[in-house]
């Protein structure tokens, strides 16, 4: 009898752990790869405490205020990175910034996601010029070429920060949240 049960534990255990890689919730299967994004369709979508969510193309970041910075990339090579600045995706969203950025709303995250999963955190006030001077790019342009490779479509610049780990590459979602 306790046979019995172990071989059906087994069976269960073994059930379980298929069904959970073949579920992964952190995947979307509809998610478009940023290798397969043509010029004319969506490349960041910004969602969470946003209404309604924005999607956003390439010839929309193209409409969007414009900034350069030559800066040493993670690869260590010198490098004139083009894009937005995040501050004015979360403006076109519908974020608070600027003066109206107080009280709860200091509470804000941004979470930004990548295409292989990756994913870092910046809070509102660390991205909004009325707290900083801190440049937090996102560039679709290294060189005046557009993104490319393993970078491919977007990719978070901060010119000012001594290690790269929040350098994001193949941004496809800000999800705007509240602590």
């Amino acid at each position: 009898m306790a046979r019995n049960h172990t071989v059906q534990f087994q069976i269960g255990l073994s059930l379980g752990l298929f069904l959970a890689l073949l579920w992964n919730p952190l995947s979307d299967p509809n998610q478009t790869q940023p290798s397969q994004v043509n010029a004319g369709e969506m490349l960041l979508t910004v969602d969470g405490e946003v209404q309604p969510p924005l999607k956003l193309s390439r010839s929309d970041l193209e409409k969007l205020p414009r900034q350069s910075v030559k800066t040493k990339g993670p690869d260590g090579k010198e490098s004139e990175f083009e894009g937005v600045a995040l501050i004015e995706i979360l403006r076109l969203a519908g974020v608070r910034t600027g003066d109206q950025l107080r009280g709860n709303y200091l509470a804000i995250y941004v979470l930004v996601k990548a295409a292989d999963r990756y994913q870092v955190v910046f809070s509102l006030p660390e991205l909004d010029p009325v707290f900083t001077d801190r440049l937090t790019l996102l560039a679709d342009r290294r060189d005046q070429k557009p993104m490319g490779g393993s970078e491919d479509p977007l990719r978070i610049v901060i010119p000012d920060e001594k290690k790269h780990a929040r350098w994001v590459r193949q941004v496809i979602s800000l999800t705007i949240r509240r602590v």
